[in-house]
């Protein structure tokens, strides 16, 4: 059988570190030819290294229009066209001010909300125009989590996060039922905790690690790795999944259907 993802033109959003590299090397290694956007240069140096001279990279902040404009241009420019976005880039707040609603910061709400909600809109927005010029369809696959939708109030009490993540949901959900009609599909992939820069917050913490042991109990309860996700990120962002749109799939370690133990 042929890669994949043969000759698809997949521009990733946060596609250099974490969850976001792990799948460019899976794309790649399904044949698919990238523009992966970084946010700063050495994070974009170091997944130059792993993922060649092939690739397109670009530096640029997920939240402003420019910078998912600019991708989709170059997969259009090198590429011929554009088939699929994966938007990956995100982030906790909790630093600016994000936590319980009570102690919310006004800069905690802008910044998280900006990151997790309008950066998913603007490169959506860019990808589907590029889509309707082309007239055949596309993918658009965005990273939810599952704070979104399976709150865990004893460890991960970041209010506008899943606010943001929660929205995210609606937002595509909106978007595959208008364009469905054209043949442009909208999924959402809710990942659960997963080693990350994001999490080392949480991976550092030996109560978060016991709590994990029973809320995300499958392959022996642990924190997730970033290629835990490739699989179904392949599915969704080529062919295997022409017949699916709306939906949300959680790769959780049974995060979602698991109580967890808390104290």
């Amino acid at each position: 059988m042929p890669p994949k993802l043969l000759d698809k033109s997949i521009v990733i959003v946060g596609g250099t570190s974490g969850m976001g590299l792990s799948a460019a090397l899976a794309c790649k290694e399904a044949g698919a030819r990238l523009v992966v956007v970084g946010r700063d240069a050495e994070s974009t140096a170091i997944a130059r290294q792993r993922l060649g001279d092939s690739v397109r990279f670009l530096i640029g902040d997920a939240v402003q229009a420019e910078t998912a404009e600019r991708a989709v241009a170059e997969a259009v420019k090198y590429f011929g066209r554009l088939d699929a976005l994966y938007h990956v880039a995100g982030g906790s707040g909790r630093r600016f001010g994000d936590g319980p609603l009570h102690d919310v910061t006004d800069e905690g709400v802008d910044w998280t909300l900006a990151v997790n909600l309008k950066s998913v809109i603007l490169s959506n927005r860019a990808a589907v125009r590029q889509f309707r010029v082309q007239g055949d369809g596309g993918a658009i696959l965005n990273m939810g989590s599952v704070l979104g939708s399976r709150p865990s109030p004893q460890y991960f009490s970041t209010h506008v996060y899943a606010a943001a993540k929660s929205a995210l949901v609606g937002f595509t959900r909106s978007c595959a039922a208008y364009y469905a009609k054209e043949n442009i599909r909208f999924n959402v992939i809710a990942a659960s905790l997963v080693e990350t820069p994001m999490s080392q917050r949480a991976s550092g913490d030996e109560t978060i690690i016991k709590f994990m042991s029973t809320k995300q109990p499958l392959d022996g309860g642990r924190i997730g790795r970033p290629d835990d996700l490739d699989e179904a990120v392949l599915l969704l962002l080529g062919d295997g999944s022409k017949f699916i749109t709306g939906q949300v799939l959680a790769v959780d370690g049974g995060w979602s259907v698991s109580e967890g133990q808390v104290p």
